[in-house]
């Protein structure tokens, strides 16, 4: 049952109609955020951290949404495994086995059959990893070698934690279920709820001899070291998931996953977004009057831009096909053009900057001349350039 106190839309603050992509796209975006790696020492922030994986377990898989949802319009009847167990004409009318399979599906199992009623393996947990790319590496692609801890199964027990992986007896309490019955007296009368056995912890089973290797753990803490290819065009909220290499699950479940997220670096030249980059080139002011090629930054090499005469300041030009290679095609390079001009002149170049602004008209620079044609209409006296 989930805890009904938590909205885990709210949580990742999408709607209740919400896509899986919408959902897979808040949660990258959140768990970014609140990755324990840029928040070392924060409690408040690994709690978060802990609410959004937590709430994007249940909302991306199908079935717990389903249950999930159901829990949400009718408080209280949780449990219920995601529909109303009394749909589907009278309840009663198949005598004690029927209703048996209502408590069964009101109170976890109990009153059905040991094998629907045993509790499935737990999956082991998954494990979180952040790698640091150079802005290069990331629009191009590398490899990279990953190295941390886990728990792995163990291979001499198949992760049961018996010897052999074989070496079990039926659980003497729950009779081999995995689920047990509790009665409790309350003033509405007596209740019976099931749970899961304590002594099996829902498995059904007991070990008889312990595997030597895990002493019974099921798992032994090694170091994992693999290489995985990085592909090109991973962005800062791009992730990759290497299915199996998180934690081992305890009684033989299946494996948990590790999750592979990004922090890229900076460039000194370049920024991106998304599959497009941008970059600020500088030119001179002869440039930007009779025009000239330029050499732009790439990701391989310079690109060769013509700028036209008469180019003002802060033009953006762009490079079609130049930007990042992804899966969704590739992007363009957008130039912006500074006019870099100079903070020091000597007397000689003052003059002859002053000698060639007084030779050109007025009419000859278009955008200072509709200037003055509206200084003049509004204010009725003319202006000479500025």
């Amino acid at each position: 049952m989930h805890d009904s106190k938590k909205n885990y839309y709210e949580i990742l603050g999408v709607s209740k109609n919400a896509t899986q992509d919408e959902i897979k796209s808040a949660y990258r975006k959140l768990a970014k955020q609140y990755h324990p790696d840029f928040h070392p020492g924060d409690a408040a922030a690994a709690e978060k951290f802990k609410e959004i994986n937590e709430a994007n377990a249940v909302l991306s898989d199908e079935e717990k949404r389903k249950q999930y949802d159901f829990e949400l319009e009718h408080p209280g009847m949780g449990g219920m495994g995601g529909g109303n167990p009394f749909s589907g004409g009278n309840p009663f009318s198949g005598g004690f086995g029927d209703l048996g399979d209502i408590f069964s599906s009101m109170f976890g199992g109990g009153f059905g059959s040991a094998s629907s009623a045993r509790q499935a393996p737990a999956r082991g947990a998954n494990i979180e990893q952040t790698i640091r790319l150079s802005f290069l590496d990331a629009i191009k692609g590398c490899t990279k070698e990953i190295s941390y801890f886990r728990n792995e199964p163990c291979k001499s027990c198949n992760g049961t934690g018996a010897k052999d992986g074989t070496a079990f007896q039926k659980c003497s309490k729950c009779g081999g279920t995995g689920r047990v019955k509790y009665q409790q007296d309350t003033i509405f009368g007596r209740t019976i709820q099931v749970g899961v056995c304590p002594d099996c912890g829902g498995t059904g089973k007991k070990i008889l001899e312990k595997c030597p290797d895990c002493k019974g753990k099921g798992s032994i803490r090694n170091q994992t070291r693999f290489t995985v290819n990085i592909p090109a065009g991973v962005d800062s909220d791009s992730s990759l998931r290497k299915r199996g290499y998180g934690q081992a699950a305890p009684n033989g479940g299946e494996p948990g996953d590790l999750y592979l997220y990004f922090q890229i670096e900076p460039h000194k030249l370049l920024k991106r977004q998304d599959k497009d980059l941008y970059v600020t080139v500088p030119i001179s002011y002869k440039t930007a009057v009779l025009g000239g090629k330029i050499q732009v930054p790439g990701i391989d090499d310079t690109q060769e831009l013509t700028v036209p005469a008469g180019t003002s300041s802060g033009t953006r030009f762009c490079i079609r096909g130049k930007g990042v290679r992804t899966v969704n095609g590739t992007g363009n390079l957008y130039v912006d053009v500074q006019i870099d001009i100079p903070e020091k002149l000597t007397r000689e170049q003052a003059k002859k900057l002053t000698d060639y602004e007084d030779s050109i008209p007025l009419k000859s620079c278009d955008n200072m001349q509709r200037y003055a044609n509206n200084v003049s209409a509004l204010y009725g006296r003319n202006i000479d350039k500025q």
